[in-house]
């Protein structure tokens, strides 16, 4: 009877143990940092090292919070830039917990730090729109674009887009020091003209289009007169060129053509004018389309009266 009661007494001992350690003992994530409590009041420091870690039982209290860097999103919304150009504003943060005691005494749970954080951005968000023109908002750098077409919106810019989130985050930094959060970094995701504005913005886009395509379109017509412009001079020098040439030729055949007449002409005269002769009353008398009237005495009929003579 007494070793039953004293193997109970012993694995009610364990029991407990267990159980206390089991509510003393907490693990440390890398990714999480811990703050003490007791009776709802912090006690020590903030435990920033992963691995297991003691606490009184029941008395104390383990509050986990996150080490690593969080998501914010804002909600987008219709604001007006300092020119008046409503645009919609579409926003993202990354912010973490830099001081876990005073996160837990301001806010305590994340939702209510998103609540604190949609305030103060969203507010942050809507004084660096409105304090900036347009071209301010939606660029970056002075990086020459594309100059075919002018445009209205291709001034110089002074700030930026970069500095424009780089001004939320300092200006919403410092109403986050108390609740322990600190503020990485503040982006536009996206950045939309409304509906109306958007409207009259492809309008002008389609416009601008048309108008480069014209021009396109002029400049190869232009190059089109060029080029046929260089042919048709090109070949007028081929046919100048060519005509020269034939005329040369030409020349030089009528002067070698004139030279073998005068060559023949010379060695029998009297048989060159009755080879001349004949060929002219075959073309002209032998015809039958004209009639001619000739005195007998007339040279032109010697041959044909005086035969015997030749």
């Amino acid at each position: 009877m007494k070793k039953n009661s004293f193997a109970a007494a012993i694995i009610i001992i364990l029991l407990v143990a267990g159980f206390l350690g089991y509510n003393s003992a907490y693990v440390v994530d890398e990714t999480e940092q811990v703050v003490i409590t007791q009776f709802g009041r912090v006690i020590g420091d903030t435990i920033y090292e992963p691995g297991l870690k003691f606490k009184l039982p029941f008395i104390q209290k383990a509050l986990v919070f996150k080490k690593n860097l969080q998501h914010w999103d804002g909600d987008k919304g219709q604001i007006p830039t300092e020119d008046k150009t409503y645009l919609w504003v579409d926003t993202f943060a990354f912010w973490k917990i830099n001081d876990p005691v005073k996160y837990f005494q301001s806010v305590g749970t994340r939702s209510a730090a998103i609540s604190r954080l949609d305030d103060i951005l969203d507010a942050a968000v809507r004084n660096a729109v409105t304090s900036n023109p347009l071209v301010e908002t939606v660029r970056w750098t002075n990086r020459e674009l594309d100059k075919i077409v002018e445009r209205e919106d291709t001034a110089d810019i002074n700030t930026g887009r970069k500095k424009i989130e780089k001004s939320i985050l300092l200006s919403a930094q410092p109403k986050l020091d108390e609740f322990g959060i600190e503020l990485v970094e503040v982006q536009f995701k996206r950045i939309n003209y409304v509906s109306d504005v958007r409207n009259s913005v492809y309008k002008r886009m389609i416009a601008e289009r048309n108008q480069i395509a014209e021009k396109f379109r002029s400049e190869g017509r232009g190059k089109a007169a060029e080029i046929i412009g260089q042919k048709e001079k090109e070949l007028e020098k081929i046919r100048s060129e060519a005509y020269e040439k034939a005329q040369a030729l030409k020349g030089q055949a009528d002067a070698e053509v004139t030279k073998i007449f005068a060559e023949a002409y010379g060695v029998d005269p009297q048989f060159y004018s009755f080879i001349e002769s004949m060929d002219i009353y075959k073309e002209k008398l032998a015809s039958g389309d004209t009639k001619f009237v000739f005195s007998t005495n007339s040279d032109f009929l010697k041959y044909l009266k005086g035969v015997d003579k030749f």
